[in-house]
């Protein structure tokens, strides 16, 4: 079984094969900021420590909401990201605030 490591609440779990990291995160208590978890919002940002070749392909929403700069520099969106084998993610705390209010901004401005 495939296993993911939140770098950043220092938790790891065993996942089945295409789990989704957000719904995992959410189920398991690894801590993954987010809000909508559909893809609009871009809170649930996470960069991809280890384990970038055990993912899902880039969805058109995480080219959308991060660019290609960013994904380039491993991050992803996890609402959008299953895995296929180990990973280990990461995110910034001092990002929750900032990506928060951007959240907000967007889903109301899709209301």
């Amino acid at each position: 079984m495939p296993s993911i490591t939140f770098h950043t609440s220092g938790k790891t779990i065993e996942v089945d094969k295409d789990a989704n990291l957000l719904r995992t995160s959410i189920r398991h208590e690894g801590s993954v900021p987010f809000k909508c978890g559909g893809g609009l919002c871009g809170t649930c940002r996470v960069r991809i420590v280890d384990g970038q070749e055990h993912l899902s392909k880039v969805m058109k929403k995480e080219i959308d909401r991060l660019g290609s700069d960013k994904i380039e520099q491993g991050f992803r969106l996890a609402c959008q990201t299953f895995i296929t084998g180990d990973v280990t993610v990461a995110w910034g705390e001092e990002d929750v605030e900032r990506l928060n209010k951007i959240a907000q901004r967007r889903i109301n401005a899709a209301q």
